[in-house]
């Protein structure tokens, strides 16, 4: 009740400043409160997501609104979103600027990062990492959030791609049992992540959990090569990244736990450390390889949009290159051609494109090689066509020799 009355309070009198002042002074609160023998770790974390939650609806009623452009006659699909490594189906060039909308759903699963290795994720749409939204420059993006009554905790979407309110993060809270709708306007081309931020702690543990994804934004007129001419692709997939911290018993086996906030303060101990036990792409070790690596043929156009919301990364193609890299995930400026190695700074995405010239089994990994072969981080990609010895060819088979002539040679 203090907190809902202060919240009240500060709608009614206080300014943005004040506002963040008495956030911080209710979160120090909360945390006193914690400390005592009667809070329990539930109170606590419903505490802190009061105070968090409240304080956004506070520093948003602190601002004046301007009103919104008529929208009413524009034209609105539902895009239907697919579980990563794959895309929605979209339109590289706008026909016009449209209301995309799409529904996104909290899910809280036992999810199994390596064999006995099991945490929690939390998920949107329950995948990690979360559904790529793809959409043109100037349409609307109106998302439907639903944090359903089987969810232990508060979540949100901040999306970096949007303008103001916290990416969205102030105006998405839904605790479980809720649903919200925001609408946001694509104004950036590029590609970005999304991801859960309700506030505090709250954050980075949402997000070592897996609960990240990303948006691309694409240019009105569609992409262009670094001369500045169209370029239209004939695939494209997504991956996002994931770094775990997952605790181990005094045994050495990592912990399984009940709950995502019964786990929360081992991991975080863990992830204190900066460094993760796993290191995964589309959420466990080996996803995409196998029966599920990625597919092309020779002569294709193939765009890579990898996301890591957390930490920076370096996306390598082991038998083939960057024909083009988006620097940052910006589509608006030009970009580097011919790249051996890019670079994903943490909490970005950024797209890579190639036109596959051999067939055969490529790995697209982390050029941070501990991580690539140690940790998980590694895909693999099937590419059909004819063999091009023109490119290369072996010369001469392996056999053995004689080391003597061979010296002496």
């Amino acid at each position: 009740m203090y907190i809902r009355r202060s919240a009240l309070l500060l709608i009614r009198k206080r300014t943005g400043a004040d506002v963040i002042l008495m956030i911080t002074q209710q979160i120090r609160m909360a945390h006193k409160e914690a400390r005592s023998s009667s809070f329990m770790e539930g109170d606590m974390i419903k505490a802190v997501q009061a105070v968090v939650g409240l304080g956004l609806l506070c520093l948003g009623a602190t601002q004046a609104v301007v009103a919104a452009t008529d929208i009413s006659k524009l034209p609105r699909v539902k895009q239907e979103l697919v579980v990563p490594p794959n895309v929605p189906v979209h339109d590289q060039v706008s026909k016009g600027p449209k209301i995309v909308e799409v529904r996104m759903e909290t899910t809280e699963k036992l999810v199994e990062v390596a064999p006995g290795a099991k945490v929690w994720g939390l998920t949107f749409n329950g995948s990690i990492p979360g559904p790529l939204i793809v959409v043109n420059e100037g349409d609307y993006v109106e998302l439907t959030l639903v944090n359903p009554k089987t969810s232990t905790l508060a979540h949100n979407v901040d999306f970096h791609a949007a303008t103001g309110a916290l990416g969205g993060a102030g105006l998405t809270l839904v605790q479980p049992g809720e649903e919200v709708v925001l609408r946001w306007k694509a104004i950036k081309p590029g590609v970005f992540v999304y991801h859960c931020a309700p506030g505090g702690t709250m954050i980075p543990f949402h997000v070592i959990s897996g609960m990240s994804g990303a948006v691309m934004v694409l240019p009105k007129g569609g992409l262009k090569d670094a001369k500045g001419k169209p370029y239209t692709y004939d695939r494209a997939y997504y991956i996002g990244e994931q770094d775990f911290y997952l605790p181990k018993d005094d045994k050495g086996n990592f912990k399984t736990y009940g709950s995502p906030a019964e786990g929360m303060a081992d991991m975080l101990e863990v992830a204190k450390g900066l460094i993760p036990t796993h290191v995964v792409f589309n959420g466990a070790v080996g996803a995409i390889t196998g029966d599920n690596a990625l597919k092309a043929k020779v002569g294709e156009k193939v765009l890579f949009i990898h996301s890591q919301a957390n930490r920076p990364s370096y996306p390598h193609l082991i038998g083939g290159h960057g024909d083009l890299y988006w620097v940052g995930g910006s589509f608006s400026d030009i970009p580097l051609t011919s790249q051996e190695t890019w670079f994903v700074p943490a909490g970005s995405a950024v797209a890579a494109a190639y036109e596959f010239k051999q067939p055969g089994l490529y790995v697209y990994l982390s050029h941070n090689l501990i991580e690539a072969v140690l940790l998980g981080a590694a895909a693999h990609m099937n590419v059909e066509g004819k063999w091009d010895d023109d490119l290369m060819t072996q010369v001469k088979a392996p056999k053995s020799f004689d080391a003597k002539a061979a010296m002496d040679h």
